[in-house]
């Protein structure tokens, strides 16, 4: 090995962690099964109560339909203002 071949050899190893971190981290997080989410279920549960998560997905229903309900005005907005331009 020459010394040009020595001083890229931290680049290289470096490249190679890199993508066996991204295939591991792919392959891990790529795959919920139904017991991850048995799990992740009862993580929420113990976390919030039974009682709470009513009212978060109340809460998290009334945001998704505010967000529809804005863009909607916005693309609405967007059309009349071009309708109103041609006339």
């Amino acid at each position: 090995m020459d010394l040009s071949q020595i001083a890229r050899l931290p680049l290289l190893i470096f490249v190679l962690l890199q993508k066996m971190n991204a295939m591991f981290l792919s392959k891990m997080l790529g795959m919920f099964g139904p017991w991850q989410i048995v799990l992740i279920v009862l993580v929420v549960l113990l976390l919030f109560g039974g009682r709470k998560i009513p009212e978060l997905m109340r809460g998290l229903g009334r945001g998704m339909k505010e967000f529809k309900d804005a863009t909607k005005e916005d693309t609405d907005g967007g059309q009349s203002d071009n309708s109103s331009d041609k006339k």
